[in-house]
């Protein structure tokens, strides 16, 4: 590159910032990798970088003090009384519409890799239907096709990727033919990444012209379907509303009419789904009003006092638990993206494998540094007016996160199939079940068969006696 002057001010620049070792092997590069590290380098916020090292990696932040602090109140599953039963046949009526004139699009937040389910590649293609084994990708895609199918729209889908998976993703999607999916009609885009740092502050290095970076977190969303293009997209196809869901849940109900009507009715900017929690510390956000703003406090974040506080019925006083389902609108995405909004960074001590200053690899076997990363509902409080809409947690959420235990394969495994037996069941289909009362079958119901329990009874007549040990695949 021209100018050994950039050089020097890049130099100068590292130096005030105590980050000069960056370009410590500066010597042993070859032109392209000395132009890569520049390029690396200007990228890096130093300003912000400076705040991060001060306040979240040298720091210990502590959870923010909370004023006006109570719990959020949200719309039941079902309507309880005359006015709720009009709103909500209200709302599904509006939801109906939007759908079916396209004005709502699909968001799937798919930056994982399988590692902990023991499986190598995007956790998007880790085979999870009790049956046909169906990937988490397939399931969305033919839910969406159901979906535009019912309301006679186009219905988009938004992927985003990360760095660790973007091309694989890419390459899955294309050799299964989008699973049947317009190409044109699905966008994958990347997350951004942020520097990562050691417990001293000084960003890492993966190799002698490589910074060490992670990606930025769900939250990063915001910005990357503004650089992405994706956006861009989203304006020139009318779309209004986007339903966001994380990668790992197979039972999410995609394109809620009752969801999308009821943010709609209540000019709401972005809203979420809840379950009630399991217990007082089950790992799931809480839904809080702060300041009389929905907020998500994390359950590490929840004085045990408040978490364990219980109504006089029993209930948990804390109870409805965020489960990275919401409704988004585009406008209040372009508003975070042109009104100098940035959502706040949250501190992950973590192992990173990175060189030290004789170019040496590091394997650490401790934690040894500190990744950064924004979270999506850290956006609620920033909205005008959001919602919060409880549902019940075995028809719509089911994660599949673990290898073994809680949250695994295996467990989701057993509520694919209880949904299905519960569909079946509504519609007068006998299922044989075990003296323990779980199903004595496998089952599964494709979406092309049936997006909810109503469809399902109204085919009642295609489906055939189930008998004990059977496997029974509708489709």
């Amino acid at each position: 590159m021209p100018a050994g002057t950039d050089v020097e001010s890049i130099k100068r620049l590292l130096a005030e910032h105590q980050q000069e070792h960056l370009i410590g092997f500066w010597p042993q590069l070859d032109p392209n990798h000395r132009e890569g590290l520049l390029a690396q380098i200007r990228e890096l916020d130093f300003p912000a970088i400076d705040e991060w090292v001060e306040s979240l990696v040298k720091g210990r932040p502590q959870p923010p003090v909370q004023h006006d602090f109570e719990p959020a109140r949200s719309y039941s599953p079902q309507a309880r009384s005359t006015q709720d039963q009009h709103k909500y046949a209200q709302a599904i009526e509006l939801g109906t519409q939007l759908i079916s004139h396209g004005k709502a699009a699909a968001l799937t937040v798919a930056g994982g890799q399988g590692t902990r389910l023991g499986f190598d590649g995007p956790k998007g293609n880790f085979p999870i239907s009790p049956i046909h084994r169906k990937t988490l990708f397939r399931i969305f895609a033919e839910t969406i096709a159901a979906v535009s199918q019912r309301y006679g729209a186009t219905c988009p889908w938004y992927i985003m990727t990360s760095p660790l998976n973007h091309e694989q993703t890419l390459a899955i999607f294309k050799a299964d033919n989008y699973y049947g999916l317009d190409p044109r009609n699905v966008f994958i885009f990347q997350q951004g990444t942020l520097p990562n740092f050691g417990l001293d502050g000084r960003i890492l290095l993966a190799e002698k012209d490589q910074i060490a970076r992670s990606p930025d977190g769900h939250g990063g969303c915001i910005r990357a379907l503004a650089r992405s293009g994706a956006l861009a997209d989203m304006n020139k196809r009318g779309i209004q509303y986007l339903t966001y869901w994380q990668v790992d849940n197979p039972l999410v109900r995609l394109f809620d009419p009752l969801f999308i009507g009821l943010h709609a009715l209540d000019g709401a900017q972005m809203s979420s789904k809840a379950v009630i929690k399991n217990g007082p510390k089950e790992k799931v956000g809480n839904f809080c009003l702060v300041d009389g703003k929905v907020t998500v406090i994390e359950y590490s974040d929840l004085p045990d006092e408040l978490a364990e506080r219980h109504r006089p019925d029993g209930s948990l006083v804390f109870q409805l638990g965020s489960i990275a389902i919401h409704i988004i609108n585009t406008d209040f995405v372009e508003h975070l993206n042109t009104a100098g909004h940035s959502l706040p960074l949250h501190r992950a001590v973590k192992k990173i494998p990175h060189i030290d200053s004789q170019g040496r690899p590091i394997e650490p076997e401790e934690p040894n540094g500190v990744k950064l990363e924004s979270f999506i509902f850290d956006a609620i409080p920033l909205a005008q007016r959001s919602i919060i809409l409880e549902i019940v947690r075995s028809e719509q959420f089911a994660p599949v996160k673990n290898a073994t235990g809680e949250d695994s394969a295996e467990a989701t495994h057993r509520m694919m199939i209880e949904r299905a037996a519960a569909w079946l069941e509504s519609a007068g289909v006998k299922v044989p079940r075990k003296p323990d009362r779980s199903p004595d079958c496998v089952l599964e119901i494709a979406p092309s068969f049936a997006l909810d329990a109503e469809e399902v009874a109204a085919k009642r007549d295609q489906i055939p006696p189930i008998n004990p040990g059977d496997d029974a695949y509708l489709a």
